[in-house]
């Protein structure tokens, strides 16, 4: 007669936020290091059918971006839709996936590009396999906000691969798109997750006479705008509608902040760091237009306020939000925390300057302040998720209400 395996299941895969989120912070953070260290003339990159320049814009989108857009939906999916934690061999072959698409990239050639297209794709298919069906079957299917963006995810990652395997572009309008796709998610996430954090602020405070509301029609504004520029600005780049759309799209962020305005509640640290992201989202939008219609700044320096800062600092927020409240214990209130976000708020804003101030503020010191955030977090972060949860819950199970 067999047995029945009773071995537990390896800590880091006792969610699927586990692996995700320490790839997340370790990916950005080599690969950043990778980047300065070309830039500085030290390495030599693999190489690739794209060239230099893609493979950073992709490891810091499809990479970086796509592994905490694979931990957080994962793990929250199964939550909003009150359905089983996703199997643990499901986690770890998309883990797997997700660094086969890495080890591509280091093999370089053509035979590495391939190699990463096929995992970076059955990667983004297989989590739509995962999740879709739980979305579609929820009664009300109040998360299929969750579904399209996917979707659109992996349009976006077959677009860059073709483009730069078999077409004649270099994958760069795809990397735009999917950042936008990523914005849209950030706004999505964000929403679900600041109606805990700021109600519990304001509990806290003893605030019982006010309460946050994330309104609908502001957020679906502000997706909707952003949806907008990332179809223009692939159908039609560097309009002057495109730049229209992005002021609109900035427009509808600052819009969508004064959902935020509770009183003080709005200065605690979790509050503050969420609210600074669409801050962020806002200005970047922002600078984008006005380059765009009256060439005050550059392209370049928008979009890099939208995925070092909104992008850098939202997914850092995200992460330690869920990520510790899914392992059993309190978000960390050590000063570290802060710390990190200022230096990716510093980052962002410091490399909206290029051409304007000297490479090694513009390039180099954003690029240090990235890896020592994502590299401290790592630090922080890898305790907590190779452990076996200490609570007495299982699983994804988040801390209990007080």
């Amino acid at each position: 007669m067999l047995k029945s395996d009773t071995r537990p299941t390896p800590a880091l895969l006792l969610c699927a936020f586990r692996p995700f989120f320490l790839f997340t912070a370790l990916g950005g953070t080599l690969a950043m290091a990778a980047w300065a260290m070309f830039l500085g003339g030290h390495i030599a990159l693999p190489a690739l059918p794209a060239g230099p320049i893609a493979w950073h814009g992709y490891e810091m989108v499809f990479g970086f971006g796509l592994a905490a857009v694979a931990g957080f939906a994962l793990t929250a999916v199964p939550e909003f839709t009150s359905t089983r934690a996703v199997a643990t061999r499901i986690v770890a072959a998309l883990a797997s996936l997700w660094l086969i698409a890495r080890a591509g990239f280091l093999i370089g050639g053509v035979f590495g590009a391939w190699l990463a297209a096929l995992a970076e794709t059955l990667l983004v298919a297989g989590l739509i396999g995962a999740l879709a069906p739980r979305i579609w079957r929820d009664p009300d299917r109040r998360h299929l906000s969750f579904l399209w963006a996917l979707l659109a995810m992996l349009v976006t990652v077959v677009g860059y691969h073709f483009d730069t395997l078999i077409g004649s572009g270099g994958g760069t309008r795809w990397l735009h798109a999917a950042t936008g796709v990523l914005m849209v998610l950030m706004v999505v996430a964000m929403s679900r997750i600041s109606m805990r954090i700021v109600n519990a602020a304001l509990e806290d405070r003893g605030e019982k006479d006010v309460a946050y509301l994330s309104r609908p029609p502001r957020r679906n504004l502000a997706t909707f705008c952003i949806a907008l520029y990332t179809a223009l600005e692939f159908l039609q780049p560097a309009s002057a509608i495109s730049g229209w759309v992005a002021l609109a799209a900035a427009a509808a962020m600052f819009n969508l902040t004064n959902d935020w305005h509770v009183g003080r509640a709005l200065f605690r640290r979790w509050v503050a760091m969420l609210y600074t992201v669409y801050w962020l989202m806002a200005i970047g939008y922002g600078l984008i237009g006005l380059a765009l219609l009256a060439d005050l700044g550059t392209l370049s320096g928008g979009r890099h306020v939208l995925t070092v800062g909104a992008m850098g600092l939202g997914i850092f927020v995200i992460m330690n939000i869920a990520g510790r409240v899914h392992a059993g214990v309190e978000p960390d209130e050590k000063p570290w925390v802060p710390l990190v976000a200022l230096a990716l708020v510093t980052a962002a804003l410091t490399r909206a300057t290029v051409g304007w101030l000297e490479p090694t503020l513009s390039l180099f010191l954003p690029a240090a302040l990235w890896i020592l955030g994502f590299a401290v977090y790592f630090a922080h972060a890898w305790p907590v998720m190779s452990r076996q949860r200490s609570d007495g819950q299982s699983g994804c199970a988040g801390l209990p209400e007080s």
